[in-house]
Order: C-alpha cells, then structure tokens, then sequence
C-alpha cells in the first residue's frame, strides 16, 4: 500500500506476469516471491519484508476479479474507493493466504493461528437513492456480527482459566522434518488436542460454549459521503468480527449501490435532465422551470432552439468532498402537437409564405 507520496509500483510489474496473466500464472508467481523474500528466510531484513507485503498486496489484488478488474481501470485510486488499504502485518498476509503456503510455510503459519487472530472482515450491500448519494447522508445500519464473549473475555474458558497444551506445548501445531536439513522444509499440522490453539480449556464458558465469541445484532450509523459513485466501497476499521485470543477486530466494507432516479442521470459529476419544451417556446425562446437536485430553477430558453440541444446549468450538478462541483445538462425535446386548430393551422400557412417570399 502507499503512504504519503510514495508511488507504489505496477502489480503485474511486481508478481512479473503479463496483464494478461491467468489465476494459476499469478499464483505460481506470488508463491515464488512469498518463498524468496519470507521473513523466516530473510530475519531482520526490512527490505526483504516490504517486499513480501508488496507481492501480497499484487496477489491480493489481481486475483480478485472485481479488484482486478478496478485496478485495471483506475489504478490505486479505483482500489481506495472499494476500501483496500493493502496488509499491515505479516500475519495478516499468513492469515489470508496460508492455503496457498501450505506445508512449506507450516511453522509459522500454525504459530501464527496459536497466537491472536485478526477478526474476519464483514460484507454489506447498502442501496441508497440518487439524491442521497449527489448530497451525503447518514444511514443506520443493522447487521449481526461475532463479537468477544464478556462473560470470559474472548478466551473461551471458564473464569478465563486454561492450560498449555500438553501435546504441542503451547505451539498449536504438531511438526516433522521433511528433510534431512530441517528448518525452514518443516511440515507443521494444527494440533489436533487443542484445535491448534496452543491452549487446552478443561471448564468451556457456558456463555459461548468454549468459542470465545458470541453472535450479537449491532446497529451503526455510516456517513456516506457527498458525491459517491454507485458502487464505491466503504471501509469502517474495526467494525467487522471480533478476533481470536486476543487479536484485533476485522474491518467492515460497505458497498454502496445507487438506485435510479426518475428523470435525472449521472454523467460523472454532471446530470442530465430531458426537458420537453412545445414547439412555439422552441422558436420565440423564453423561460421554463425545470427540478434540480436543491429545488427548482429558471432555465433560459434561446430563441430558435433546436430539438436535443443541450443547455448548461452550471454548478447544478455532483459535487464532492473536495469543493469540485459538475453541471446539469438539460436536453431539448422539442414538443410538436399531434393536431393542430384551425387557427394554428392557418398562422403557421401564414409563416411558410413568409418563408418563402
């Protein structure tokens, strides 16, 4: 991820894959730089470490279609909008991708999940109407989520009590050498006494029944921002499922979908508004009221306007956090009657002949 004006290289320059890479070409490429720059082969090397971050960030970018497919449009601003920030730690990135290191990263991997778990991170679809998303709003959100149990303070174990567990100690993980050489080729397996968290709870919280975590219904109120496009990702850290032993809550992303308006359409921080002006209005010019998104307004209507003429309202349109504002466009549709009275009919012969002389 960057920081400050630090730009971060081109993902498919860092796995080293085409743009036209496939999900087996960019896991084989990920697995590679995961095994080179590991922290176990590289201790204390921070450069080694920013480069593992960096090809797991790549990783889990481009093999998600919907991250891929954004980043492939708009870049790192595309990714902000959907709300990823990339991996903070180590063990985040082991925590996301340890089916992909399998044995090879076994050690550190089942070490990793004896110790404290970053909580899940929770999806949700919110709808909002057009004008709630030109203007910002705030929405109450009720969703249902795990959370630590109070009872025995996430730990699972009644009054908090439990013991290291005598057939890892305390790893969480049972290992043996695949090679003679050891060490890093160790292939670990979770402990299958205490579910490879190192602990061993003999009195299970009746509360949670051992689980240390609790489903609990949770309302939040989520400020959306003025001018969200339809589907832009907000992301509410910490929010999401509380963690495991002690780690850190998930985040919450809300995905935001903007629901058709009636008669408006967004051109990126423009509208669009089709105004049906009669015939005569079209010729001799004159004023009409047309809906903006704060109220109505006086439009000007130029003698001689034509049929899909285009007519600019400005600073009518989105505008956005950071003082830019778009325009309304109002198109022109001439209204032409269907039958004309004898009157109409003969003012309007009276105008062919002046036409013509």
């Amino acid at each position: 991820m960057a920081y400050g004006n630090v730009k971060e290289r081109d993902y498919y320059e860092v796995l080293g894959v085409s743009k036209n890479a496939t999900n087996d070409e960019l896991k084989k490429a990920y697995r590679r730089l995961a095994l080179k720059y590991h922290p176990d082969k590289n201790p204390g090397d921070k450069e080694a470490e920013q480069k593992f971050k960096e090809a797991a960030n790549a990783y889990k970018v481009l093999s998600d279609p919907e991250k891929r497919k954004m980043y492939d449009l708009r870049g790192q601003a595309g990714l902000e909008d959907m709300g990823f920030h990339g991996f903070e730690s180590s063990s985040d990135i082991f925590s996301s991708f340890g089916d992909i290191f399998g044995d090879i990263f076994g050690k550190r991997f089942y070490r990793e999940r004896g110790g404290p778990q970053r909580g899940s991170d929770l999806r949700h679809n919110m709808t909002i109407s057009f004008t709630d998303a030109a203007l910002g709003c705030e929405k109450q959100l009720r969703f249902t989520k795990n959370e630590a149990c109070e009872a025995c303070k996430g730990t699972g174990a009644k009054n908090g009590a439990s013991t290291v567990c005598s057939q890892c100690n305390g790893t969480g993980h049972i290992s043996r050498q695949q090679k003679p050489v050891g060490g890093f080729f160790t292939i670990s397996n979770p402990c299958l006494n205490c579910n490879g968290s190192g602990r061993k709870i003999g009195n299970p919280c009746n509360n949670c029944n051992g689980e240390g975590r609790i489903s609990k219904a949770r309302s939040l109120s989520v400020k959306i921002p003025v001018g969200i496009r339809d589907g832009a990702t907000l992301r509410l850290s910490g929010q999401g499922e509380a963690g495991i032993r002690g780690g850190s809550a998930g985040d919450l992303y809300i995905c935001v979908n903007t629901a058709p308006h009636p008669y408006f359409e967004r051109r990126g921080l423009d509208i669009q508004y089709d105004a049906v002006v009669h015939f005569t209005k079209a010729a001799l010019g004159g004023e009409i009221e047309i809906p903006t998104l704060s109220g109505k307004a006086m439009l000007k209507i130029p003698k001689c306007t034509q049929s899909n003429q285009t007519l600019r309202m400005t600073g009518q349109g989105i505008k956005t956090k950071d003082g830019r504002k778009g325009n309304q466009l109002v198109r022109i549709i001439v209204d032409m009657p269907k039958k004309l009275s004898a009157k109409q009919e003969e003012l309007l012969i009276e105008l062919d002949k002046l036409e013509d002389d």
